[in-house]
């Protein structure tokens, strides 16, 4: 995989849809996000990527990101200084300013953003985050397995209101900070989980960002080539297709900050007579075959694909008549730990399944 030293406006375009394909359903809609990141870029610069051992032990790292239900931003667009916003107030209460920003995970609307705000603030990326892919809560971070703090937590909305949340531990950052996004209309840019560059080094997951632009540059070349990405991303990331077919119906709401719900998709072609059904909070978590057998579970990576021309697909954004390949692709390896599949497992999402690896389903 190659690694990225600089972002510039023609890097964006893979990024976005990178990170849209490893969102899996989530993270937001990566089209706003680049629009965000192309525009600071052009009026402040490249935006330099570190690796995490570049970085000093005492230095500052911060992520930033938008908290909210994705289908929100359809109709509720940044106005585009609100994560700075949030970075600003945090830096204000820890009394320093921040020495590197990371992604708090790999989603199309949270690869993105960061990059906008790091290009606007002058300060390099981290080529890391904290998931490997997007999960719908706060908690769900590689960080809370290193015991490392949410808090505290900026959080600031179109409207320039900015607030600060000291909680006793992650999960009810979670819980407060999901109250408040509602009551800011449903979606937020925050500002969280402060951190040395010691805690950095031994927490996050590492190369995100490159692999995000490999993604990319994988689905723009086969696109260019008429080809669907599938198979190439499947040979590349060791993934594998479940499922292709016809979305036949979308069960969407948005409720308590997520979008949650139910899509149904008929078989074409070698699956035809066969249906699936993938479940969602913000993100895919479970796919069922038509007798209700798991085909792949979180915190596997379950993604949807166009079937003509390989375009990512988020939750958000899916409807009926959809021709789509449902792609899966195993997690990275902190998430099968005890601890990890005990924030992000099956289970916590309230499904009778017990985890099983999709290379061991396949």
């Amino acid at each position: 995989m190659k690694s990225i030293k600089t972002i510039n406006r023609s890097d964006m375009t893979d990024i976005a849809l990178g990170g849209a394909f490893l969102g899996t359903g989530g993270g937001g809609d990566p089209y706003i996000g680049r629009l965000m990141a192309e525009q600071a870029i052009d009026n402040y610069g490249p935006v330099q990527v570190r690796d995490v051992e570049a970085l000093s032990d005492d230095a500052l790292i911060i992520p930033v990101c938008m908290m909210g239900a994705p289908t929100v931003m359809l109709e509720k667009l940044p106005r585009g200084d609100e994560a700075i916003n949030a970075l600003r107030s945090l830096e204000a209460v820890l009394g320093r300013k921040a020495d590197a920003l990371f992604c708090i995970e790999a989603g199309g609307l949270n690869s993105t953003i960061p990059i906008a705000v790091a290009a606007t603030a002058g300060l390099p990326i981290v080529d890391g985050d904290g998931m490997g892919r997007a999960f719908p809560e706060l908690q769900m971070v590689s960080m809370t397995m290193f015991d490392i703090h949410a808090c505290p937590m900026a959080m600031a909305d179109e409207k320039g209101n900015a607030l600060v949340l000291n909680t006793v531990d992650n999960l009810s950052t979670e819980k407060f900070a999901r109250v408040i996004t509602v009551e800011m209309g449903g979606a937020g840019l925050i500002a969280l989980y402060p951190m040395t560059g010691a805690e950095a080094k031994k927490s996050i997951l590492r190369g995100s960002l490159s692999l995000i632009s490999n993604i990319g540059q994988i689905i723009t070349y086969e696109q260019s080539a008429n080809r669907n990405p599938a198979d190439k991303l499947a040979s590349e990331l060791n993934g594998v297709r479940l499922f292709e077919g016809r979305i036949t119906d979308v069960e969407r709401r948005t409720e308590g900050g997520f979008a949650r719900g139910q899509a149904t998709i008929q078989g074409l072609e070698a699956y035809k007579g066969r249906s699936m059904k993938l479940n969602f909070q913000n993100e895919f978590l479970l796919a069922e075959d038509d007798k209700g057998k798991p085909l792949a579970m979180t915190p596997d990576l379950i993604c949807l694909l166009d079937l003509e021309t390989g375009q990512p697909i988020t939750t958000e954004t899916m409807g009926y008549g959809y021709r789509v390949i449902v792609f899966g692709l195993p997690c990275d390896p902190k998430w099968r730990s005890k601890h990890g599949l005990e924030l992000v497992g099956p289970k916590y999402f309230g499904y009778e399944a017990d985890y099983k690896p999709i290379e061991e389903i396949y």
